[in-house]
């Protein structure tokens, strides 16, 4: 079957967050708009609907009512120095960046409250860093939750992408699968593909690859915001860097596995420039979803900063490889140690205060706008529900009344035979020596002391000190923890435009780029490491100057 030939003046592959805000800035000038995906229409919205719904802003009137004095400076001083770009290709992420960075100090606030999108009041503190003044890490809490979560931050471009369906100025094309963008005379003009069988999946359920058909969509402008290659490991594996080490061989899926990176080599047959595809975020505190969605679903920790954090083979990570301060480098750590997991071992005090799930569905208060319920779950004794859920049916949570009991535990585990079981006691019983006094040698002991100085921290986040094996904060828990893939921070790279440039660095006439497919921005906005908070943020901004350049072009 072939469907009948379409044409717009926009054209935007991929739902997700950037092709959303693409589509929308399109209708705002007047344009034609068709969108295209390979899943099912219950997925509008893609990897972001899923997501806590963080956002980067600098100076917010969020901070500077909890006394956070941030500025522009100390913002682009920690990105720059979280990036790290050093290489010749980086010179439009590096455009990007300072482009992003004055988006987040000035109107993206405004621009996202214009459109009914509200925060949580306490900003957290993410990527910690601990290296020094012009080291990777924020130096400040930035970490701003957006009140209804992934869900609440898809929920007004959906909307306005819904409402230019019912005015007929925009198609939505649900199991359109692009193979080829169409190239004209160097002139990108559309796109052609095949029609996939309906499928009645849920939301992040994987759906049938059944061809019944072949499409063809002219367009005068075509944007690229297809996602990046976190749900195929395949393509992690293979642009694994070797600084980051090995790639582990079990690693849990942080995505649904449609964001299959098939865009990146569809675009790159069209003259499109890769660059940076060595550069990636991955997590390394995965635990397996109790309840998976999609295969080897797992669910990040963000965890605060108390848990003692050893190795597969119970040796305590080293400074400052703490919990929340340095994804990338607690990363490339524990890839030196030849094994795939790592653990916590806590308190039932600890998870309480500290422990946060990544996702939109793993925080039903905030996703639905509960107040009563957000008040229940975070302020109340005890853990939030999806936290004792994971408690008491994580595969990946042991939980005894004593250590002895714990480590038989942990020994008994699947690939608790690595542990140093005598270490393990040794690194819990001196960490628990140095709670005792107002004075310690222990670095994370005292960072998180100080931390409680911050209101956010001591009201939500990190509970006050204690000994592990206080009977009091008990039980004792331990939790095995995995490699989570998550994000490309490669991608197209692109000029400030979203203008897709070729190996000459020269514009691709009729092809544009947004979101993870552009690396966030130019192919690579965040450089070798994320300050969190950044990934829903370079998808608007770069979904916002794609679309209007490709609606300033479709003329």
């Amino acid at each position: 079957m072939t469907t009948t030939p379409l044409s717009a003046d926009v054209l935007v592959i991929g739902w997700g967050l950037a092709g959303l805000v693409a589509a929308a800035e399109a209708l705002d000038a007047g344009r034609r708009v068709v969108v295209v995906d390979q899943e099912p229409r219950t997925n509008l919205g893609g990897q972001a609907w899923w997501s806590f719904g963080g956002l980067f802003f600098i100076d917010s009137p969020e901070q500077r009512r909890f006394g956070i004095k941030d500025s522009l400076e100390l913002a682009t001083q920690d990105w720059f120095g979280n990036a790290g770009f050093d290489r010749p290709e980086d010179e439009w992420p590096r455009r990007w960046a300072e482009a992003y960075l004055q988006f987040a100090a000035g109107e993206k606030r405004a621009w996202l409250r214009e459109r009914g999108v509200g925060f949580f009041p306490v900003v957290g503190w993410a990527e910690r860093g601990g290296y020094g003044a012009i080291g990777p890490g924020n130096s400040v809490p930035r970490f701003h939750i957006t009140w209804g979560t992934g869900p609440g931050i898809v929920a007004p471009f959906a909307a306005a992408v819904e409402q230019g369906e019912r005015e007929g100025r925009l198609t939505i094309l649900p199991r359109h699968r692009v193979t080829d963008l169409v190239v004209v005379d160097g002139t990108v003009t559309g796109a052609r593909g095949d029609v996939l069988a309906t499928s009645g999946s849920e939301r992040g359920v994987p759906s049938s690859r059944d061809v019944i058909g072949d499409f063809e969509i002219a367009a005068k402008a075509t944007v690229v915001s297809s996602g990046g290659i976190g749900g195929n490991h395949d393509l992690v594996r293979a642009a694994w860097p070797s600084r980051l080490g090995t790639p582990p061989q079990h690693m849990l899926t942080g995505v649904p596995a449609y964001v299959d990176g098939s865009m990146h080599g569809v675009s790159e047959a069209a003259g499109a420039r890769l660059i940076n595809g060595d550069r990636m975020w991955h997590y390394v505190e995965g635990i397996a979803n109790w309840d998976p969605v999609w295969p080897s679903h797992g669910i990040r920790i963000l965890p605060g900063p108390s848990s003692l954090w050893l190795d597969a083979t119970g040796k305590r990570l080293p400074v400052p490889l703490f919990p929340g301060f340095d994804t990338l480098g607690t990363l490339e750590h524990l890839r030196t140690t030849g094994h795939d997991h790592s653990w916590f071992v806590t308190s039932r005090q600890i998870v309480e205060k500290e422990f946060a799930l990544s996702g939109s569905e793993q925080n039903p208060d905030l996703t639905g706008k509960d107040v009563s319920l957000l008040l229940k779950s975070r302020l109340a004794k005890g853990p939030t529900g999806p936290v004792q859920s994971f408690l008491d049916e994580g595969e990946d949570f042991i939980v005894e009344n004593d250590l002895d009991s714990l480590l038989e535990q942990m020994q008994n585990h699947p690939g608790g035979e690595l542990l140093d079981i005598d270490n393990v006691r040794r690194e819990v019983t001196a960490r628990d020596r140095e709670i005792d006094n107002d004075f310690t040698k222990d670095a994370q002991i005292g960072m998180l002391r100080s931390m409680r100085n911050y209101r956010g921290d001591k009201l939500i986040r990190t509970a006050a000190p204690h000994r592990l094996q206080d009977p009091a904060a008990g039980p004792l828990v331990a939790v095995k923890l995995h490699v989570l893939t998550r994000k490309s921070l490669g991608g197209i790279n692109t000029d400030l435009d979203g203008r897709a440039l070729n190996a000459a660095g020269d514009a691709i006439s009729g092809l544009y780029a947004a979101g993870e497919a552009s690396g966030f921005g130019g192919g690579g906005v965040h450089g070798y490491r994320a300050l969190e908070g950044t990934f829903l943020g370079g998808c608007l901004f770069s979904g916002r100057a794609a679309g209007r350049a490709a609606a300033a072009a479709a003329v």
